[in-house]
């Protein structure tokens, strides 16, 4: 079973280690509600004494409709990143859509995730690869909705052909079943770990019902914020190394993706309980 390393932060994903916390905004709308977020889930991650990695995005830059909000773009959202990461002391992760937004990415992100619909995308996985390697951070790859999980292979294979011994862990977030809806196979977490890389699972993602929020009339995602501690804890049960989770004072009035994150006030009970349930399973 494989571990990779945030040496800077003294921070270990994989086999035999407490269970990772990836969470935050899903995208920044500002920076005191970064800020918000971040310091709480820090306390609630700490007091659980579980390792934590805070996350928003930039841009989301595949938004169902053109007018819909994506976030403050590249300059602007990662001087917020960075200000978080200075002021809180934590590590970051981020999403990057394009080539170019590698190194700057890079720079300020321990974790550079590749978004589920770009993971085919070979010259933004060589890209992604080399500068993260390069700034000493990870890759967290996001399988897509199409993919089976042994097909992750390739994934790997072309991250680690462009820069040898890039750490890579991969991310599971459910898959396509027919119009607008997502499963999540549990035995997928364990095919994935069998080729040599620790998985998480992105409980918030794998509840959207993707094009299918009555609010909008399908021109954003709806989700059922109430399926997230369900795959949660079936994720941990089955062997995920970490939690990737969406938090919000108030997902009904979030500017992306709300119907999927849970409000920031339950944290502290659900990572208690995926802490019981990842000590559990490892014993």
């Amino acid at each position: 079973m494989a571990v990779v390393h945030l040496k800077r932060w003294n921070l270990s994903i994989g086999a035999g280690q407490p269970l990772v916390v990836i969470a935050g905004l899903n995208v920044l709308e500002n920076l005191e509600l970064a800020l918000e977020v971040g310091r709480s889930l820090k306390a609630v991650t700490a007091d659980l004494g579980l390792p934590f990695i805070f996350k928003a995005s930039f841009d989301k830059a595949n938004r169902s409709s053109i007018k819909s909000y994506r976030g403050p773009g590249l300059k602007d959202g990662l001087a917020m990143l960075a200000e978080v990461k200075r002021r809180l002391d934590v590590p970051i992760a981020t999403d990057l859509h394009e080539i170019d937004q590698a190194g700057p990415v890079a720079a300020v992100a321990d974790l550079v995730q590749i978004p589920a619909f770009l993971v085919r995308q070979t010259d933004l996985i060589v890209a992604a690869a080399r500068a993260t390697q390069a700034a000493g951070g990870c890759l967290h790859i996001k399988k897509a909705q199409f993919l089976a999980p042994w097909d992750c292979k390739n994934i790997i294979e072309k991250a680690r052909e462009a820069a040898p011994g890039v750490d890579i862990v991969l991310c599971e977030r459910g898959s396509a079943f027919g119009f607008n809806n997502l499963i999540v196979d549990m035995l997928g977490i364990g095919e994935m770990q069998k080729l040599g890389v620790p998985v998480t699972i992105d409980a918030t993602h794998s509840v959207q019902l993707p094009g299918a929020d009555p609010r909008t009339l399908g021109a954003s995602t709806g989700g059922r914020r109430e399926g997230v501690p369900i795959i949660a804890k079936a994720a941990v049960a089955a062997g995920a190394d970490g939690v990737f989770l969406e938090f919000h004072p108030d997902p009904d009035k979030a500017l992306c993706d709300g119907p999927s994150c849970l409000p920031l006030d339950a944290a502290a009970g659900l990572l208690s309980t995926l802490r019981a349930i990842h000590r559990a399973v490892r014993l």
